[in-house]
């Protein structure tokens, strides 16, 4: 039973969770582009918001790109000038320090989006429910830093690259790598794809949209002050 539900999780679940995202975004994107943005709380209460949202913001962008980096980077890249337990320290401590700076950041924004009346009137379901699973799995990416310390080897370091890379090109016997890691790891992996799988439902769909264009725009808005 075990090994059945590994095989799931980490052979088949990958998949449906980033097919929901990719083609649930095209559909909202297609039938309500209305709602494709994240609705703005400033004009409710402008306390925390900067403070909060830049370090959840700078902390999520560093974190995300440092998983990528770290997992589809192939060992034979890396090999010549740093071995997987000189990687596996630098991601460590990377993860601690930017983990920490999201931590910050969400804790204002968690008590800001619960606590303020007006801020918690005006959210939707989903905008404090992505909120809490995002802050659910920072807890258990640096509850992963403990457990990686255990062994320095980079042995876990591998079978995590390893699974990733073969998820990404399709290869199969991907969640064979999977089966032996801790809980922690097996908990953070499988709710990081439930985050792809609701994606296109939340707030986060705004990611999609680089507002490239106002960079070459002629002027700037004119906004009346108070």
């Amino acid at each position: 039973m075990s090994e059945y539900l590994n095989s799931f999780f980490f052979g088949i679940y990958p998949y449906i969770a980033v097919g929901v995202m990719i083609f649930g975004s095209i559909l909202r994107y297609d039938r309500d582009p209305y709602s494709w943005k994240a609705d703005s709380s400033q004009l409710m209460s402008r306390k925390g918001l900067r403070l909060g949202s830049n370090l959840f913001h700078v902390g999520i962008l560093l974190l995300f790109f440092g998983h990528l980096v770290g997992l589809l980077t192939p060992h034979w890249v890396y090999s010549p000038f740093m071995t997987s337990g000189q990687k596996q320290l630098l991601a460590m401590v990377a993860g601690g320090i930017f983990g920490s700076m999201m931590f910050v950041g969400m804790v204002i924004l968690i008590v800001r989006r619960f606590g303020n009346p007006r801020v918690s009137a005006t959210s939707s379901f989903w905008d404090k429910a992505i909120l809490l699973l995002l802050f659910a799995q920072l807890i258990l990416g640096l509850l992963t830093i403990p457990q990686s310390a255990k062994h320095l080897d980079g042995s876990s370091m591998i079978e995590l690259a390893e699974w990733a890379q073969k998820i990404v090109t399709f290869r199969g016997g991907a969640a064979e790598h999977i089966l032996h890691e801790n809980i922690i790891f097996k908990l953070h992996i499988v709710l990081g794809l439930t985050i792809f799988l609701v994606f296109p439902f939340t707030r986060l769909v705004h990611m999609f949209s680089a507002p490239i264009k106002y960079l070459l725009r002629s002027g700037y808005q004119i906004v009346r002050k108070r």
